[in-house]
Parts: structure tokens; C-alpha cells; sequence
């Protein structure tokens, strides 16, 4: 019992630090930028570039904020749910989940707030993101190389 109950704590931690560090990022982007607007950190391969993006990964199905606000919404009952199925959650798919959460709440609340996620990070070779973009993609990765190893 003490194990789930750290476990929880550990998850919620993560998860809301990891969302504390999204919304403070993108605060500040708002605050001090005008939509469109770049700033050079290394010239010509790093720029802080403020983009609103009504869509997905990549722009992809834009302005489909209910379909993304319905999937995230499923996504944190999924794993709010998890605990019940699989008592005694791994330490290693805890923190998983929980980067993966913290990034899904991110963009959920931009979406929420506004309709559409802000972005920010453009290494001009890549489409702009942001924090929660990096969480999602991280957590993503650290639960499919914990499932690969379960299963092998």
C-alpha cells in the first residue's frame, strides 16, 4: 500500500511540475512577444518564435480542438484509471506516464483557454513546439522502451 501511495505522489509531482514549466514557458512567450515574432538565440538554426497552432503534431487537422480536447481528455482518464488495473505500478512506467500526462494537460489547457496551443521553440528546420510537445514526445519514448522490455 505504501508503495501505490508513493507512486501516486511521485506521479502527481512530475506531472505537475513538468505542467508548471509548459504554462510558465508559454506565459512568458505571450507576454513579451507578438504572434509571428522571432527572436535569434543562434542565428539561423535556434529562434524563440511565437506561433499559435489551432492543430496537432506538425499542424496536422487544424482546427479540430474538439477531437484533440476529447482525445486528451480520454488519454488522463486512461491513466488516472490505470492504478485500479495494474496495482503496484513500475517506478520506471510511473514516471511515464507522468511526463506524458504533464504534456497532454499542457496543450489540454491551451486548448481549453484559447482554442489552439502556442508554440514556441523553432530550430528552423523543424516545425515550432513547445514544452508540453517535448514531454509528450519524451514520455512517449520512455513507455515504449519500458513496454519493449516487458515484452521481451
Amino acid at each position: 500500500m505504501k508503495k501505490e501511495i508513493l507512486n501516486v505522489v511521485f506521479f502527481m509531482f512530475i506531472t505537475f511540475v513538468l505542467l508548471a514549466v509548459d504554462q510558465v514557458t508559454k506565459a512568458l512567450i505571450v507576454n513579451n512577444m507578438r504572434p509571428g515574432e522571432s527572436i535569434a538565440v543562434i542565428e539561423r538554426f535556434f529562434h524563440i518564435t511565437y506561433v499559435r497552432n489551432p492543430g496537432g503534431a506538425f499542424g496536422i487537422l487544424a482546427y479540430r480542438t474538439e477531437l484533440f480536447i476529447i482525445l486528451a481528455i480520454l488519454f488522463i482518464l486512461i491513466v488516472v484509471a490505470l492504478p485500479v488495473y495494474f496495482p503496484g505500478r513500475n517506478l520506471k512506467l510511473t514516471c511515464a506516464l507522468a511526463v506524458l500526462t504533464g504534456g497532454v494537460m499542457g496543450n489540454l489547457i491551451d486548448r481549453l483557454r484559447s482554442g489552439y496551443v502556442i508554440d514556441f521553440l523553432d530550430f528552423r528546420f523543424w516545425p515550432v513546439f513547445n514544452a508540453a510537445d517535448v514531454f509528450i514526445f519524451t514520455g512517449t519514448v520512455f513507455l515504449f522502451i519500458f513496454l519493449l522490455r516487458k515484452a521481451g
